[in-house]
């Protein structure tokens, strides 16, 4: 498992983004507040071309309140692992069928954050948060956020989530005017009551629209359940931890005005008449995906929270296949690595041949400064799998030996596994390693430029780039594909300059 940072993709629009914190949005007496500081609590002295300088600035600060709450999702640490995005295809694979959409095409990724979250962010990606995982009981509750989150992708809100800022912009704008005008004929008092019901007016239709599109894809997640015959429970069981968690921030449960998101409570209610008549309500967990969301739980826990809480929930005395996993990443970030190879060497004798349990002792290895003995654990886990993420820990070992003999291997390595998986800047900067020490500058250049390129650095993508076409044959492949992110960063780093 590895975490590594860069931009979502485009048209990274995050409204679903933090459903428990940005529940509540207060409106209709900030707008009096603002014109009181602006003023000074002197209607009057607010006249002429000041009351049109004020009203501008104003107006900045209430579409920045807007893009604000639709601003694009900024750089994540995304966590890689081969066997969570093995479980997470699998798992979605009958949801993202129910929904009309190709598996192939639609992918479930984890990113590094301790909030009880997912959202989708534009394209056919589901970005769920690793607090989330860890605090789901069973892999049916997962399926229960997937399938929502589905909902948003068929409904295609993050398109039609400009529509409903575009519409609250416009009764601001409205408002506005009526006001400046009311201002300006003497009544101050008045133009700013106009305003301040217009701003009520605009959050309230945002809202609401924000809602709409909540409880839409909270029926399409229970029709793609009922479809591919996964139960609802999870579905209900999470939302009523939401539900635990609004009643432990005291959040008001009268009604959802004022939300972007329905009461847990009310989203309970509704989609419970849905699930107890479905023929899949008392269907049971799939025992070997539970078998799995469980180990993957548990190594994610491991990974990504401190060794000592780690080891407080999975103690020595769980002997179990989760326990020893989330023990293996506790000890080995712990600088431990005996222990930790003791965790690790238990789940290979109660399975000698799993992939995965091969992957994670190599990766022990070789980050405990012993990159000779992780190549043959790794090598069998890339037989086992040909999965690209392993072959580039194999191709870090092979290169870690700093033995030439095995940069021939390293390079092959490498190259399949970015034909297989481009989005994994780690496996670029390998394989610049490689060509540069076998001398081939170019090619060195062009990797920097793809990993550049994907981590959204436009200027050293555009640097890279216009270094590796200097030493490429022009009307190459490798000269074309340099040509390209050369010719996407500098479009990228002007679109930039023009927004400043």
């Amino acid at each position: 498992m590895a975490a590594y940072v860069r931009p979502i993709k485009a048209g990274s629009l995050a409204h679903e983004q933090a459903p428990l914190l940005i529940r509540s949005c207060p409106v209709g007496s900030g707008v009096f507040r603002l014109a009181r500081r602006f003023t000074g609590g002197s209607w009057p002295a607010w006249h002429g071309r000041r009351v049109m300088v004020r009203l501008i600035r104003w107006l900045a600060l209430l579409l920045g309140v807007f893009m604000l709450m639709a601003r694009p999702a900024l750089a994540q640490s995304i966590l890689r692992d081969a066997e969570t995005e093995a479980f997470m295809a699998d798992m979605s694979a009958p949801l993202v069928k129910a929904a009309g959409m190709a598996p192939r095409n639609v992918q479930v990724l984890v990113i590094n954050d301790p909030e009880i979250n997912a959202f989708v962010a534009g394209g056919q990606y589901v970005w769920v948060h690793s607090g989330l995982i860890a605090q789901a009981d069973n892999v049916n509750q997962l399926q229960g956020v997937v399938a929502h989150e589905l909902g948003h992708i068929e409904g295609g809100h993050i398109v039609r989530f400009g529509e409903g800022i575009r519409e609250a912009t416009g009764v601001t704008l409205l408002s506005l005017v009526l006001g400046a005008a009311a201002i300006a004929a003497g009544g101050a008092e008045a133009g700013m009551g106009i305003m301040g019901l217009g701003q009520q007016a605009a959050m309230s239709k945002f809202l609401a629209f924000s809602r709409g599109q909540e409880s839409s894809a909270d029926l399409a997640g229970a029709r793609y359940l009922s479809t591919a015959g996964i139960s609802g429970r999870g579905s209900l069981e999470f939302f009523k931890k939401l539900q635990n968690q609004e009643y432990r921030l005291a959040i008001p449960q009268d009604n959802s005005y004022g939300r972007t998101h329905p009461l847990s409570g009310e989203r309970i209610n509704v989609l419970r008449e849905v699930y107890t008549v479905d023929p899949a309500w008392d269907k049971p967990v799939d025992k070997a995906l539970e078998a799995r969301f469980e180990r993957i739980k548990a190594k994610l826990v491991g990974f990504v929270s401190e060794p000592t809480q780690t080891l407080i929930k999975y103690p020595e005395s769980d002997q179990s296949i989760p326990a020893h996993y989330a023990r293996a990443y506790a000890w080995h970030k712990s600088a431990y690595p005996q222990r930790a190879l003791h965790e690790a060497d238990a789940l290979l004798a109660a399975m000698p041949d799993d992939p995965y349990f091969l992957e994670l002792k190599g990766q022990i290895l070789l980050e405990s400064g012993r990159p000779k003995d992780a190549i043959a654990p790794l090598r069998e886990a890339v037989r086992l799998t040909n999965q690209p993420l392993i072959s580039v820990l194999l191709a870090h070992a092979l290169i870690a030996t700093e033995d030439e003999a095995n940069f021939a291997e390293a390079e092959q390595v490498l190259r399949l596994a970015v034909a297989r998986d481009r989005e994994n800047p780690f496996a670029w900067y390998q394989l610049g390693v490689v060509y540069e020490r076998r001398g081939d500058t170019p090619r060195a250049a062009l990797a920097t430029a793809e990993r550049y390129a994907m981590m959204g650095q436009h200027p050293m993508a555009l640097r890279s780039a216009d270094a590796a076409m200097q030493g490429l044959k022009p009307g190459t492949v490798d000269y074309l594909r340099a040509q390209d992110i050369a010719m996407v960063s500098r479009a990228a780093i002007e679109q930039q300059r023009k927004k400043r």
